[in-house]
């Protein structure tokens, strides 16, 4: 077997292979390339050493068995016998369920997750988005420390896991998406630094050091990052990504690394005839990430929509702190101009910055499920100080509302991990950190962070307390009992709904109408023939919805259908979903 790797400053490269030890030769037509041959075959453990160093795993690993400081191991793909015919899934129509393996389970393993895969069948979503896979240090974590970017963080279950659990998605007709960190590397187990100038001065990000997208040796740490990506797409069937915090990618060429990605991406789908698609994490509210690049734009097929969550979340809980003191002057009206524009802030002024921030959409250009909404997300649950959930603080009819608006409005429509039955356990942040002075670092960090706003810190849980991960871990037996099971039947209608009513897939941003009242906490809007309105107030509110005849297609609370006089009388705390006869 032939064994390679990008070590441009090496003077001498060895390879350790199975006991086995040989000096490795020049690419003679690939500068920076070391090539050498050894007897291997799958599961085979082996490693470099630059100029007779340490040995040390390979940056392009397929499996790291023993972890992100152990040896490397060889993986061949071709050993998997897939069982699933899968043609692909796309994005329009689309509705996505944000999952993390460590906790969606109690076990906290692929396979354990892959077993419960029939309850998002049976919820209606679409897609399963798994948050990062990559190796990390220890046991449990979020995921985005990892390092070795082609591999699959061994307690997970590793390479053979992810295989089977996406065989298995696909079996349920569910698409599976997968959460890819392009921004940073880990601090604990990184060894790319000692092959190769993987990182760069040139650019600092909220990491340290940015990863090289333009300084000298850049060709090859993009295609590093590249190739990672269409090994997720091509080697394990995955249907889409979700790219972490592009932001934060530092890139000042004229081919920016994103659309390059995006013609990467693109090409790869027509060679395997089936649908791929790029989801950017983004606070920039630029519109020419998900534009087309004929059109001058990076040609990423969607991004998070952080400002229609801002607003929403605002708009339910009254809170301002932070980045919501920009949608909390009016957070109806900041609701409704999401709603309507796509990007809140979209070259007005923002106080949270300081500036003027964002960009203008064009609503009869961009279709709007290239925009995802959501009520909640492992971000905005867990960067709390406890992880608290919308359902620790909301009622249930609140939480109906807020699920009316995320999953009938224009968006697409992204659920975090047990948010549909209004989960009554939290998820914090965690980690299992092995050097100790990182693990200390961490947990002063976390605790000063919310000491300045007003939170004691024996009242910060401890990141790295085994305790911390195992309170966010679902409790399967909760949507058997109420309140649960009422609100997990509320979301199986909405998501039905959404599939059934062709309006509520309909990519016409423009055409999505809204009406509000400040005062009154209540919101209505239209799209096509159908009506959505969510009272948020405890009174009964009187909505007008014109004079048009509807029928009831979905409701919270019993609510009798306008009269004559268009008057929607709607209780407190709940929604309503009709369509016009």
């Amino acid at each position: 077997m032939q064994f390679e790797v990008w070590a441009p400053q090496a003077g001498r490269m060895t390879l350790h292979c199975a006991g086995g030890t040989q000096t490795m030769e020049r690419a003679p037509d690939r500068a920076g390339w070391w090539t050498g041959e050894a007897q291997a075959e799958d599961g085979t453990r082996y490693g470099f050493a630059v100029d007779d160093g340490p040995v040390r795993p390979d940056p392009r690993s397929r499996r790291q068995p023993d972890g992100p400081d152990g040896l490397s191991a060889v993986v061949d793909h071709e050993r998997y016998a897939w069982r699933a015919e899968w043609a692909g899934r796309g994005l329009p129509g689309a509705v996505l369920y944000e999952l993390h393996v460590g906790t969606y389970t109690r076990e906290g393993t692929l396979d354990a997750a892959a077993e419960r895969l029939g309850h998002l069948a049976e919820l209606g979503v679409t897609h399963v988005e798994l948050m990062p896979l990559c190796p990390f240090p220890g046991q449990h974590g979020w995921g985005y420390e990892g390092v070795s970017l082609w591999a699959v963080h061994e307690p997970y279950g590793g390479p053979e896991a992810l295989k089977r659990f996406v065989d298995r998605a696909h079996e349920l007709g569910l698409g599976v998406v997968l959460d890819v960190v392009h921004n940073h590397f880990g601090p604990s187990g990184n060894h790319l630094p000692a092959f190769g100038p993987y990182l760069t001065d040139t650019h600092h990000t909220p990491w340290g050091a940015a990863v090289n997208l333009d300084a000298p040796g850049s060709d090859e740490v993009r295609a590093y990052l590249l190739d990672s990506a269409l090994a997720w797409l091509r080697d394990y069937r995955i249907d889409g990504l979700r790219l972490d915090a592009v932001h934060a990618l530092r890139d000042t060429r004229a081919y920016h690394f994103l659309e390059e990605l995006s013609a990467s991406v693109d090409a790869l789908s027509v060679d395997l005839d089936r649908p791929l698609f790029l989801v950017a994490e983004s606070d920039l509210a630029d519109p020419r990430l998900i534009t087309a690049r004929k059109e001058n734009g990076l040609g990423l097929h969607a991004q998070w929509n952080d400002d229609f969550h801002h607003a929403l979340h605002t708009t339910l809980t009254g809170e301002s702190q932070g980045y919501y003191e920009d949608f909390a002057r009016a957070p109806l009206a900041a609701l409704a101009k999401t709603l309507t524009g796509g990007f809140f802030h979209d070259g007005t002024y923002s106080s949270f910055r300081g500036r003027r921030h964002g960009r203008p959409l064009d609503r009869t250009r961009v279709s709007s499920h290239r925009l995802l909404g959501y009520s909640q997300t492992h971000d905005q649950v867990g960067n709390r100080a406890q992880g608290g959930r919308l359902s620790a603080t909301l009622s249930p009819g609140l939480l109906a509302c807020a699920a009316a608006l995320t999953l009938t409005g224009p968006f697409t429509p992204m659920l975090f991990m047990g948010e549909e039955w209004a989960a009554g356990t939290p998820w914090q942040f965690f980690t299992d950190h092995t050097d100790p002075e990182l693990a200390e670092a961490v947990r002063r960090g976390r605790r000063r962070e919310f000491a300045a706003h007003g939170w004691a810190e024996e009242d910060v849980p401890d990141p790295q307390d085994p305790a911390t991960r195992d309170r966010s871990c679902l409790d399967w037996s909760e949507p058997e009992n109420e309140p649960h099971a009422r609100v997990l039947a509320w979301y199986r209608e909405l998501i039905a709904l959404r599939h059934d009513q062709a309006d509520l897939t309909d990519p016409d941003l423009s055409d999505v109408k809204v009406a509000y009242d400040e005062e009154g906490r209540w919101l209505a809007f239209r799209r096509g023939d159908v009506r959505v309105a969510v009272n948020l107030g405890k009174e009964t509110a009187s909505i007008p919805l014109g004079t048009a005849r509807v029928r009831m297609l979905a409701a919270w609370e019993p609510v009798e259908v306008p009269g004559g006089d268009g008057l929607l009388s709607l209780p407190g705390e709940s929604c309503v979903v009709l369509t016009q006869e």
